[in-house]
């Protein structure tokens, strides 16, 4: 009985945290893609990412950054080749 309330309790407290993470994801809202002389007032860069592919292709990449205006963080959304360019003959 008590490994029953245990298992029970266990798996909705499971359930919960993944919940939580869902609810986190679904709030962020995609980072604005740059166009083409876009005012940006980048004080501090925090962070590059992009995907990681084996072919030399354009690929979407995000920067998050410190706003010099607002002081808060920023992300924006940005259109390059693929570091595989660098590395292909």
């Amino acid at each position: 009985m008590n490994t029953r309330v245990l298992l029970v309790s266990s798996a909705l407290v499971c359930a919960s945290f993944s919940g939580f993470a869902l609810a986190d994801n679904a709030s962020a809202q995609p980072a604005p893609s740059y166009h083409y002389g876009m005012p940006l007032h980048v004080g501090k860069v925090i962070a590059l990412t992009e995907p990681t592919t084996m072919d030399c292709e354009v690929i979407t990449a995000t920067m998050k950054y410190i706003d010099t205006q607002s002081g808060q963080p920023t992300e924006i959304a940005y259109r390059k080749l693929s570091d595989a360019c660098s590395y292909q003959n």
